[in-house]
């Protein structure tokens, strides 16, 4: 089988679990919950559901390591938020250290 119909297939049945399946999440889902995940703020059942999908799903299991990696990185960058932020840091990546400080 083409590695590309492998793929198609395997996307297809991730889908279809995660449909069907009790108490499955979706990917997106996934996303909405991190943050809530990460603060340890989500319900007992949700927290069930969002773990389930961590050991089912490598894409979201490697985003979650990546996204923990940057909340790491950026309070140690940034440890105070009134801390001046050098010109050469890319404005991109500012916004997107101070949305996951601010979720």
């Amino acid at each position: 089988m083409k590695q590309h119909h492998k793929n198609n297939l395997l996307r297809w049945l991730k889908g279809f679990m995660q449909r069907h399946m009790h108490g499955m999440i979706t990917c997106k889902e996934f996303e909405d919950f991190v943050l809530d995940y990460l603060d340890d703020e989500l319900p007992a059942l949700q927290r069930s559901r969002f773990e389930r999908h961590i050991r089912l799903c490598r894409e979201c299991k490697q985003y979650l390591k990546a996204y923990q990696r940057t909340v790491e990185v950026s309070r140690a960058v940034f440890p105070a938020p009134d801390d001046l932020v050098p010109d050469d840091v890319p404005e991109d990546l500012i916004n997107a250290i101070l949305m996951a400080r601010k979720n």
